[in-house]
Order: C-alpha cells, then sequence, then structure tokens
C-alpha cells in the first residue's frame, strides 16, 4: 500500500507540474507589520459580486496574517515582474525596498504590477494543514498591459500566442 501512495504522490505532483497557473502575490497587514506570498492558486469565484479564492499552507508565515485580517491585496503579474515573484517565495526581506507602499484599508500594494484588487475576507475554510479563502472585492487598479507570467513545470514562462484566434 505505500508503494502505492508514493507512486499516487509522484502522479499527483507531475500532473499539476504540467498545470500552467497565473502567478500573483497576496498581501495583508498585521498589526502594521506587512505580509505578503506569491500565490498560483488564485481563481476568480463569481462577478456578482466580484469575488475570488485561493488557497494556502496554514504552515506559511503568512497565515497568521491572513487568519486574523480583515483585508487583503491581490496583485496580479506580468512578465517583468518575476524578480517581484522571486522575492516574495523565496525571500523573508519581501517588503524592504520601495517597491510597495500602504493603499485603502492600510492593505500593503505592490507597484508597477499589472493590477490589483483589494479584498474583504468572507470565509476561511481549513482543510488539514491548508485554508480556502474567499474574498469579495471592494477596491482595485488596473495596471500596465502586461504579458501575464506563468507557472509551469517548476519556472516562470509566458503564454505563446496560438496560430489562429478563436
Amino acid at each position: 500500500m505505500a508503494s502505492e501512495k508514493s507512486a499516487f504522490e509522484g502522479t499527483f505532483k507531475q500532473m499539476f507540474r504540467r498545470h500552467a497557473a497565473g502567478v500573483a502575490i497576496i498581501t495583508a497587514d498585521l498589526n502594521g507589520k506587512p505580509f505578503g506570498f506569491t500565490a498560483t492558486s488564485v481563481a476568480s469565484l463569481s462577478a456578482e459580486p466580484p469575488r475570488f479564492t485561493f488557497n494556502m499552507s496554514r504552515s506559511s508565515s503568512s497565515w497568521p496574517a491572513v487568519a486574523n485580517s480583515t483585508y487583503i491585496g491581490l496583485h496580479m503579474l506580468g512578465l517583468e515582474n518575476q524578480a517581484l515573484a522571486d522575492r516574495f517565495s523565496r525571500t523573508q526581506e519581501r517588503f524592504e525596498g520601495d517597491h510597495w507602499e500602504p493603499g485603502p484599508l492600510e492593505v500593503p500594494i505592490l507597484k508597477n504590477v499589472a493590477g490589483w484588487l483589494i479584498g474583504k475576507i468572507q470565509m476561511r475554510l481549513s482543510f488539514e494543514n491548508n485554508a480556502i479563502v474567499v474574498v469579495e472585492v471592494v477596491d482595485g487598479l488596473v495596471g500596465d498591459d502586461d504579458t501575464p507570467l506563468l507557472y509551469h513545470s517548476g519556472s516562470y514562462s509566458q503564454p505563446v500566442p496560438l496560430d489562429y484566434e478563436i
């Protein structure tokens, strides 16, 4: 049985490495301190009212901020934001520098991204060591048009146009 479990886990990991996902950064403020992390699990939930979801590990250093904040920020990243994605996924010095500022409702806002949304957390659903978070949008701004930053097969990439239009 143990060998079946590891084979299944390996298949699972391989399958999701093949699933390209947009790259975003989630930010929050907890007691005046900014928190944030890179996320590839962001999804639109509804247009009326505008809501989105994301998943995260409850062992993340940013979980206490998400668990105890009312508002969070969602930042969509473009190809030009790869260094920012790396900073928020690989370092603890995520907010050192002038690449961000306090935004509406004290949510940290990242500069020069494809766009940002501020949302009010509507629900946190814990499941084992993970959480699904549902957020209703209360503010936002679309930034400059940029090629989307994707995460695929363990590295960043960009979409390539097809030879035909749909």
